[in-house]
C-alpha cells in the first residue's frame, strides 16, 4: 500500500509542476528538480528531528548528500532551529555551511522573514522543510511559504508530543532506514 501511494504521489506531483508535495518521509527524498521545477531558489531546514535527531541518535538517510546537491544546484539554504541547545545548531551550521538562527522560536514570523531577507529571496521562492505541524509548517504558512513536512526522525517524546504527537508529526515509520550519528563529540569547540 506505501509503495502504491508513494507512487501515486510522484505521478501526481509530474502532472503538476507547479506544486509540491505536502508530507515526505525524509529529506533525502525530495527532488531538487521538483522544488527548481516550483520555481524554489531557497530552503528554510528544521534541524531537530529533520536532519538529526535531537537526542543526536540518528541522522536522516542522505541528508548531508542532498544538502550538497541543493547548494550545487543553486539553492540557497537556512537552518531554523528551536532546539535550547545553541552549541548544537552552531555545530550543524558550521558543518553543514548553512546560517542558522537559534532559538527560532517558530511558528512566529520574525526568524523567517529574517532568513529569507539574508538569503534575498520573497516567500514565493522559498519552501520550508522540517517534521512539525505547529512549528514548521504553520509558520511556513504565516509567513506565505510553501512547506513540506518530513516524518520526524526517532526521539524520546517530549510530554506535549504523548498527548499531540500523532497530530503535529508523522512518525518515523519502523524498518525504514536510519543512519547512526556518532559525531557528537565534535559538539564541544561550540560549547
Amino acid at each position: 500500500m506505501k509503495i502504491w501511494l508513494s507512487k501515486l504521489h510522484h505521478s501526481t506531483f509530474t502532472e503538476h509542476l507547479d506544486k509540491l508535495p505536502k508530507q515526505i518521509l525524509t529529506l533525502g527524498e525530495i527532488k531538487i528538480d521538483w522544488l527548481k521545477a516550483a520555481g524554489i531558489r531557497g530552503v528554510i531546514l528544521d534541524l531537530d528531528n529533520t536532519i538529526v535527531s535531537e537526542d543526536d541518535r540518528y541522522l536522516s538517510p542522505w541528508a548531508e548528500d542532498w544538502i550538497a546537491e541543493a547548494k550545487l544546484a543553486g539553492l540557497k539554504l537556512f537552518i531554523l532551529s528551536n532546539g535550547k541547545r545553541r552549541y548544537r545548531v552552531k555545530y550543524w551550521s558550521h558543518r553543514l555551511d548553512i546560517q542558522a538562527i537559534s532559538p527560532a522560536k517558530k511558528p512566529f514570523p520574525p526568524a523567517f522573514r529574517k532568513a529569507m531577507t539574508q538569503m534575498r529571496l520573497s516567500s514565493k521562492n522559498v519552501v520550508v522543510i522540517g517534521d512539525s505541524f505547529h512549528t514548521d509548517v504553520i509558520g511556513a504558512k504565516l509567513c506565505g511559504c510553501r512547506c513540506i513536512q518530513v516524518a520526524s526522525l526517532p526521539h524520546p517524546p517530549r510530554w506535549w508530543e504523548k498527548l499531540a504527537g500523532k497530530w503535529v508529526q508523522i512518525p518515523y515509520p519502523s524498518g525504514k532506514e536510519l543512519w547512526d550519528f556518532e559525531g557528537a563529540f565534535g559538539y564541544k569547540i561550540f560549547l
